[in-house]
């Protein structure tokens, strides 16, 4: 019988798709967990504006400049204790150089006692040749007993003395041992706060460096201004104090019947700090601060430093009045409590300007308005008005 044939139709070959379902949906679920992860994240915190960096450069080095004065402050209190213990250290070695002269004394005394003490001073009388001859030595070991007795106190008063200035070496000591502290301590302050300020500044676009440049320009521009109108009422006063020493002077000579006419007077009281007596002594000092503070400029601000090569503010103006013969404290903090407070309206050159509530900063007042001073980290001893920085006070420190 013959074979049929099927009529079956071949089975069609199915592709698997499943593993391009399972890359569909692993990228599906890669996007949705970065779509959470987006919305979940915390937004990028927005760059600061030129005028906040600017603001909070300002605040860092008003910081640093204040941190700056505790490291002066420390650094001078550090020399002080040094030279304190070294003294004390010298007097304790005196002190125990004279103890052994004194012990030494004793032990001569304590040897010829041993050497003539066996025998008892009746036995000494009965068997003596003379017997006025031992009254003689008798007396003799009297007053030698009293010399004996005198090196005894002196070397338990020596001792005591000794042990006291041990004690105070050593209070001396811890003192000094916690200022270097506080010093170290202001200088890691400093550094911390001018670290941060450069940093600030280094991140600055070219475009917002060249903005922060003009804030500076337009700032300076408001503080020459308000110099120039200080300069203005300054001159004002100074041109009626002289014309009206001028009337009085001729006032006086036509009372008196022996003037010379107007114009015959030789007013000195014109300008303030310039006229004679004890205005006149004042002027010359000032004018020896102001030479030196001008041969000064160009040198760099370098925090600490109190010259020759490089000036801290409050290291100009110690510098400069010493050329006058007047010997300033190292701190803006205790330069502010020496001589004369003075208005603004008042100062003359010569004068010290401070500056900021904590009092941070000085400078040394040229006249018109205007300072000399060594500003801050990165910049020079310069001239510039005293409005470039709120002013706390003035004094005149001779």
């Amino acid at each position: 019988m013959p074979v049929l044939a099927s009529h079956r139709k071949p089975r069609a070959k199915v592709r698997t798709t499943t593993p391009a379902v399972g890359l569909t949906t692993a990228a599906l679920a890669s996007v949705t967990l970065l779509s959470t992860q987006s919305a979940t994240a915390a937004p990028a915190e927005p760059k600061p504006a030129v005028e906040e960096v600017r603001n909070k450069v300002d605040a860092l080095y008003r910081q640093a400049g204040a941190a700056t004065q505790e490291y002066n402050r420390a650094k001078a209190a550090s020399a002080s204790q040094r030279a304190k213990v070294d003294t004390l250290l010298s007097d304790v070695a005196k002190r125990t150089e004279q103890i052994n002269e004194a012990r030494r004394a004793l032990g001569s005394y304590a040897a010829a006692q041993y050497r003539n003490g066996g025998i008892a001073p009746m036995a000494t009388f009965l068997l003596a040749e003379n017997p006025q001859g031992y009254f003689d030595q008798s007396r003799l070991m009297d007053r030698a007993t009293e010399r004996q007795q005198k090196a005894v106190d002196e070397v338990r008063k020596q001792q005591a003395s000794a042990a006291k200035q041990r004690a105070e070496a050593v209070e001396s000591l811890e003192t000094l041992t916690e200022t270097q502290a506080a010093l170290a301590s202001s200088k890691k302050d400093v550094q911390s706060k001018l670290t941060e300020a450069r940093g600030l500044l280094s991140r600055l676009t070219a475009e917002e460096k060249a903005r922060l440049a003009e804030l500076e320009r337009e700032k300076e521009t408001e503080a020459r201004e308000k110099a120039a109108r200080l300069a203005a009422r300054q001159a004002a006063e100074a041109k009626e104090r002289a014309a009206a020493e001028e009337k009085a002077r001729e006032e006086a000579a036509k009372e008196s019947g022996g003037g010379s006419g107007p114009g015959s007077g030789s007013g000195t009281g014109a300008d303030p700090g310039t006229g004679s007596g004890a205005g006149g002594g004042y002027a010359a000092k000032a004018e020896k601060v102001l030479a030196f503070a001008r041969a000064q400029i160009g040198k760099p601000y370098v925090w600490g430093a109190s010259g020759p090569s490089s000036y801290d503010c409050s290291g100009l103006t110690q510098a400069a009045w010493r050329e006058a013969g007047v010997d300033l404290p190292r701190t803006t903090w205790d330069q502010v409590k020496i001589g004369t407070r003075v208005a603004t309206s008042d100062l003359r050159p010569g004068d010290l300007v401070f500056f900021y509530d904590d009092i941070s900063h000085v400078g040394i007042y040229k006249g018109d308005g205007m300072m000399i001073h060594a500003p801050k980290p990165g910049a020079n001893v310069r001239e510039e008005s005293i409005y470039s920085m709120p002013i706390h006070g003035s004094v005149r420190p001779a």
